[in-house]
């Protein structure tokens, strides 16, 4: 009696539902609970609440609950089913399960804790003694929950990248909230109509609300902004961070083909300089920027593209779009009449683009969530060990970052 008593409490049963039966099995290490209700009880139809009797049972069925001193434990219940006049026989609702669960509430609440916390679907495993298709079913239900609960805030500042899922041309595309850091929408492959299909996830009222959008220099998400948000022409911020890499890059390519230049006349000067270059003095060791200050003096090419590189920096730094286009168009014509070739390249990129680029300084956006969103993912995909699909992909980001509420009710 006690035992029933006190499994009644942890379970939170309410009438008609009470504990029959508690049984122990030190063998399976388990402890079995049996609930049932009275002979005659009445039930509400899932569909219309009408108050129904009984019409008959289905098999008796088990759910994983809490472990009770380390042993697991499982409830046992045959679910009673309904004859409603308007929609048929239907299955009734338990109290201490979502419909299509084998967990109980509290296991599932305990289970999505553990996940979030691991940031681990195996290590979660361990710790709840549940298989990966059991835990990913957990993930999946937390979602679907999230997302039916959602509702469509306006975002005025958001963010659109893309993602690869595999190695080669395999891609997804994300947009972001920057303002609370979440993922919003995501769809398939990274060219336009990827953009379009993701931006069109989402509602009437949030698309309206959108005042400013990051992203890289890609022409297939320009063209998709323009297509689904109003007046996008005036809203795309080019993310600073991208174009800073593109002139990174440039800076590479310069030392590069310098570097096999000096090599043929068996000059190694830079020689294991890379890295030197593609990394801000600031954040040089010490012994890095006495190598960096003794080439720099050298007046190499690709201490001038370094350099060029450097002042560009300070672009994002200019109180207004006008005097960014000021600083720019002073930039671009020291650069335009050097030989480096990389360099003007980028010059001439981001001039097409300009207006997009100096908007940074009326909208002060980043995809700065974007990338940390994508290491954040990345790095629970290398320690779960990859993900079995690409709708599994999507659904871990989600779970992780998409600021849903996941538990059940």
């Amino acid at each position: 009696m006690q035992d029933r008593e006190l499994y009644q409490e942890i379970l939170g049963l309410k009438s008609p539902w009470s504990v029959s039966q508690v049984a122990l099995d030190l063998e399976q290490e388990q402890v079995d609970v049996f609930v049932e209700h009275p002979t005659g009880t009445k039930f509400c139809c899932p569909e219309c609440s009408e108050s129904l009797p009984c019409y008959d049972h289905t098999p008796e069925r088990q759910w994983r609950h809490l472990d009770t001193c380390q042993l697991k434990t499982i409830l046992h219940a045959s679910i009673p089913r309904v004859h409603c006049p308007e929609h048929g026989v239907k299955q009734v609702q338990v109290p201490w399960a979502e419909k299509g669960s084998r967990f109980t509430i509290l296991f599932e609440r305990f289970a999505i804790q553990v996940l979030l916390k691991t940031q681990n679907v195996k290590g979660a495993m361990s710790i709840l003694r549940t298989k990966w298709d059991q835990t990913w079913s957990i993930v999946e239900r937390a979602v679907a929950r999230g997302k039916a609960r959602k509702e469509a805030k306006a975002m005025p500042r958001l963010g659109i990248d893309e993602k690869a899922f595999l190695k080669g041309q395999n891609y997804i595309t994300l947009v972001y909230d920057l303002d609370n850091s979440t993922v919003e929408a995501i769809s398939d492959g990274n060219d336009a109509d990827s953009g379009i299909a993701c931006l069109s996830q989402l509602s009437d009222v949030q698309i309206q609300s959108v005042e400013a959008i990051a992203m890289d220099m890609s022409g297939a998400y320009v063209k998709a902004a323009k297509q689904v948000i109003p007046l996008a022409e005036n809203k795309i911020v080019h993310d600073r961070f991208h174009v800073m890499q593109m002139a990174t890059k440039a800076v590479d390519k310069v030392r590069h083909g310098e570097h096999r230049q000096l090599m043929n006349d068996g000059d190694d000067r830079l020689s294991k300089t890379k890295y030197i270059w593609l990394t801000s003095f600031e954040n040089l060791s010490e012994k890095q920027q006495t190598v960096f200050e003794a080439t720099y003096d050298l007046q190499l090419q690709t201490g001038k593209a370094w350099a060029y590189k450097e002042m560009l920096r300070d672009l994002w730094s200019q109180t207004s779009a006008a005097s960014a286009t000021t600083y720019f168009n002073d930039w671009y014509r020291r650069v335009i009449h050097t030989k480096l070739k990389p360099m003007k390249t980028v010059a001439r990129s981001i001039k097409e683009r300009l207006p997009n680029v100096v908007s940074y300084c009326t909208h002060q956006i980043t995809n700065a969530v974007a990338e940390g969103m994508n290491s954040k993912i990345m790095s629970i995909k290398r320690r779960v060990g990859g993900f079995r699909n690409r709708q599994n992909f999507k659904t871990a980001i989600f779970f992780y970052g998409g600021g849903l509420s996941l538990d059940p009710q």
